[in-house]
């Protein structure tokens, strides 16, 4: 496996190499031109060094770098087949650039997934989920050699759902609040996915929408505020892991690599659908997670930090955040061949290597 130019850590090269056999279907993307939107996040991480370690003709990579510009975004730009673009995704005219007007594939992954984050700029969230996929649906709909466009949806269209729909299928429709904290997010999601079906019906799109349930992994910023990066900081920081809630929701967590698999799986589908991609089991409590890295941390680092629970300052913390996250991925299963297979102790300790080997 050849990854060019640009440098990648032993954790995601392994990574990389396990994607690569997983997915099995990598020569599809021989000589094509793929773009990314919202780059610059820790699955752009894993995006940009799985493409570019294939025989592709270019990467148009789109970010405005509104949370953070990573170190490795500089060793990927060292790849000639890379084209970088600091822009506004909302505002941007792709007549102003070639390089659109040549896609094979285009995901679309703008936003801000971290609820610290998208509740700082909840109107930057609510456009680039909206008016930045309504400028790129309308660029290429007419576009009839674009073989897929991913749009990443989210797990939170579901709100918190009745305890009878989990795990939670596809067809469930929601339980989710148009107003409050995370309302900006959860709903243009929803309405990003609404336009999604409508240009699919009325325009025959190749779109596929990925509904992502709990990533983690190598290439999650510690400062992403989400649990498994808390938790993570506070390992490397020697410091005690801190829960501000008594830690009883539950999750499921999907690595990054299995993640990756099951998007690839939906951008080369070729048709309209949803998908969710994630990890079905098992379903745990952010107490048991923080266990996880606390035990994990101690076996590789020598950590002998504690999980212990504080009040929040923030008193909007926890409004309408959501009791139980588990997805039914057997659509996924039956339809894409998808088959996550990296459990979550798995998971933590390979980023906890990751990070212990050389921080981004």
């Amino acid at each position: 496996m050849s990854s060019g130019k640009i440098g990648v850590k032993t954790v995601a090269k392994d990574d990389i190499a396990y994607l690569q056999d997983s997915f099995k279907k990598n020569d599809i993307f021989s000589n094509s031109v793929i773009v990314i939107t919202g780059f610059a996040g820790f699955l752009g991480y894993y995006f940009c060094h799985y493409f570019l370690s294939l025989d592709i003709k270019r990467l148009v990579l789109i970010d405005n770098f509104i949370i953070r510009m990573p170190a490795w975004v500089a060793h990927v730009k060292q790849d000639a087949r890379v084209s970088v673009i600091d822009a506004d995704i909302a505002k941007l005219r792709y007549e102003d650039y070639t390089e659109f007007s040549e896609a094979d594939y285009v995901i679309h992954m703008a936003s801000i997934a971290s609820p610290v984050f998208y509740r700082r700029y909840p109107i930057e969230t609510i456009n680039a989920n909206v008016l930045g996929l309504r400028g790129l649906l309308e660029f290429y709909k007419d576009y009839q050699s674009l073989q897929g466009l991913l749009f990443f949806s989210s797990s939170e269209i579901y709100g918190d759902p009745d305890p009878d729909f989990i795990p939670t299928e596809e067809d469930y429709r929601g339980n989710v609040s148009c107003v409050g904290p995370r309302a900006c997010y959860d709903e243009s999601k929803r309405i990003g996915e609404t336009l999604c079906y409508c240009y699919a019906q009325q325009y025959g799109m190749p779109i596929g929408v990925a509904r992502p349930f709990n990533n983690y992994g190598p290439g999650m910023d510690i400062n992403d505020k989400r649990a498994p990066a808390d938790f993570a900081r506070a390992v490397i920081a020697g410091e005690d892991i801190v829960l501000f809630s008594d830690g009883s929701p539950k999750r499921t967590f999907c690595y990054v690599t299995d993640a990756i698999d099951g998007y690839l799986r939906v951008l080369i589908h070729g048709s309209y659908d949803y998908f969710n991609i994630g990890m079905d089991n098992p379903e745990i409590t952010i107490r048991e997670l923080a266990e996880i890295f606390r035990e994990s941390a101690a076996n590789l680092l020598g950590y002998s930090g504690q999980v212990r629970l504080e009040e929040p300052d923030d008193t909007d913390y926890l409004t309408h955040n959501p009791n139980r996250r588990c997805p039914d991925i057997n659509k996924a299963k039956r339809l894409l061949g998808y088959n996550p297979r990296i459990l979550v102790q798995d998971g933590v300790g390979n980023y906890l290597r990751f990070l212990n080997d050389t921080m981004l």
